[in-house]
């Protein structure tokens, strides 16, 4: 049998029993005080003990513990305090991608076998001829202006020396008002420079450049000395005006190293020829030194991301068109919206690499070669909530040319600026038909009218960009998506694309000229 001692010892765990009995009587009344917190420090003792074992056991009621404690919302409730983590999903929806685009490519491989040849090439020797020459020769328009320019410097400081000799106010306002009717003449030359230079581009490359990518490549590179020519005079302009006006607006800080007309010399010219940018500056900021592996780093992206895009365009893109040619003779609409579909995928993905290739890695080398400083050429563009977003982003260089050279002055001679967005937009169209339109030899319009559908888009997309909250901007992106990348491009390809076979047949063997 038990003792009382062991009972009691046994149940403590349990049930806490006080024992006064067991207090000893040897205690003085000295120490009494001490005796008694000694004995309710023991007493207290037993308590962590039964705290951790009822931690360890769940206690002795386990049906009974509270779960349900607090109110608490869905993780996917609009009433969620905390914004749930989508990894999980962003993992998944990649797995899918990549795992669709494999089923893709092993379909194509078993169907279309291997299409990429090295050996072989579907452009002729006169393309390349025609090409190379014409690749050479259009820089020349940049230094006729740069000799149209050296001759108004010159004009320049004879009108300003008979300036400092006038004796009164009529005789200077009279010596201004001469100076300013040069700016005529100037600007005729300019025009004619500028003119001739689109003009032989555009020629050649309709009628003796057959191959449309040489053919594109030739018309973008002489669009973009074009700007370049147009940016050169309009900028010297102003700041010889700004030079002989003692009222004029102060010029910025940065030019004051190197004034006008310093300006206008060859150096400066060549480096304006080859600076990232289509906006000329007398002086633009630089970076100290060049890093060689950096510029190594990019151009290899460039040529893997070239060799990407050549091989996407030729196994998967070329099938796709060849195969809706006779789904748009006939006006097949469901089936050319099947075609559409399909090819955006393909089309979206060769646009990326070419964007990556082109503003990202061929700018950045170039850049840095020229130690260039502002590296902006492209924003966000991918968060764009709303068509005008998009195009202010995600092609800075142009951008800016169309802010400063076009939309600025417009709105500064009293142009409404919603007007001067619409000339901005037909502007835009007219240079995308000829980057398109003529290499391809099918000026259609369609690259032209699809700058020009961008102007509704835009204002049925402002409101959303203007609209409080998260969903007006997902839908404002969406509606980019889509109206840009999955049905604009491809259609736009597949037009063109009809266009040339309906003409010629194919690159290789040209029927028609």
């Amino acid at each position: 049998m038990a003792s009382p001692i062991q009972t009691a010892v046994s149940t403590s765990t349990d049930v806490p029993i006080a024992h006064p009995e067991r207090q000893y009587t040897a205690t003085t009344e000295t120490n009494g005080s001490a005796d008694a917190a000694a004995a309710a420090a023991a007493a207290a003792a037993p308590e962590p003990a039964k705290s951790a074992a009822a931690a360890k056991n769940g206690g002795k009621y386990r049906h009974v513990v509270a779960v349900h404690r607090m109110q608490r919302p869905s993780p996917l409730s609009q009433d969620a305090t905390v914004a749930p983590s989508f990894m999980g999903f962003r993992n998944l929806m990649a797995l899918v991608l990549v795992v669709s685009n494999l089923r893709l490519m092993i379909e194509n491989f078993l169907k279309y076998g291997v299409l990429i040849c090295i050996r072989c090439h579907d452009y002729r020797r006169q393309d390349v001829v025609y090409g190379s020459i014409l690749y050479l020769l259009v820089p020349c328009h940049l230094f006729v202006a740069y000799i149209i320019e050296l001759v108004a410097a010159q004009q320049a400081k004879g009108a300003i020396a008979r300036l400092k000799k006038a004796e009164t106010a009529e005789e200077r306002v009279l010596g201004q008002d001469s100076f300013r009717k040069t700016w005529g003449l100037i600007a005729l030359a300019h025009g004619i420079n500028a003119t001739l230079n689109l003009t032989i581009a555009s020629t050649v490359v309709y009628y003796f450049i057959h191959h449309p990518g040489i053919g594109t490549l030739c018309e973008l590179h002489a669009i973009i000395v074009w700007l370049k020519t147009c940016s050169y005079a309009f900028t010297n302009r102003d700041l010889r005006h700004a030079m002989l006006d003692e009222d004029a607006t102060p010029l910025p800080d940065l030019y004051k190293d190197c004034a006008y007309p310093r300006n206008i010399s060859i150096g400066n010219l060549t480096y304006f020829w080859w600076a990232p940018t289509l906006v000329y500056q007398p002086v633009y900021p630089r970076t100290e030194r060049i890093r060689w592996v950096f510029v190594f780093k990019r151009m290899s992206e460039v040529v893997v991301l070239s060799i990407v895009i050549w091989i996407a365009s030729a196994q998967y893109a070329a099938p796709l068109l060849r195969n809706s040619l006779d789904k748009v003779a006939t006006l097949d609409l469901v089936s050319i919206a099947e075609r559409v579909l399909k090819l955006s995928t393909i089309s979206l993905f060769c646009w990326l690499c070419g964007f990556m290739a082109l503003f990202h890695s061929s700018l950045n080398a170039l850049a840095e070669i020229m130690r260039f400083g502002d590296r902006e050429f492209y924003t966000e563009w991918w968060n764009a909530t709303s068509i005008r977003i998009y195009w202010v982003t995600w092609n800075k260089p142009v951008t800016t040319f169309m802010r400063r050279h076009l939309y600025s002055p417009l709105v500064g001679r009293g142009v409404p600026p919603a007007l001067a967005q619409i000339i901005v937009f037909i502007f835009s169209g007219l240079l995308h038909e000829l980057l398109v339109g003529v290499p391809t030899h099918n000026i259609i319009g369609v690259a032209f009218l699809g700058m020009v559908f961008q102007i509704p888009l835009i204002l049925a997309t402002d409101p959303l960009q203007r609209m409080k909250g998260v969903g007006s901007k997902v839908v404002g992106n969406l509606v980019f998506w889509i109206s840009f990348c999955l049905v604009g491009q491809p259609l736009g390809a597949l037009l063109y694309f009809f266009a040339w076979q309906a003409k010629y047949g194919s690159a290789s063997k040209p029927q028609l000229w």
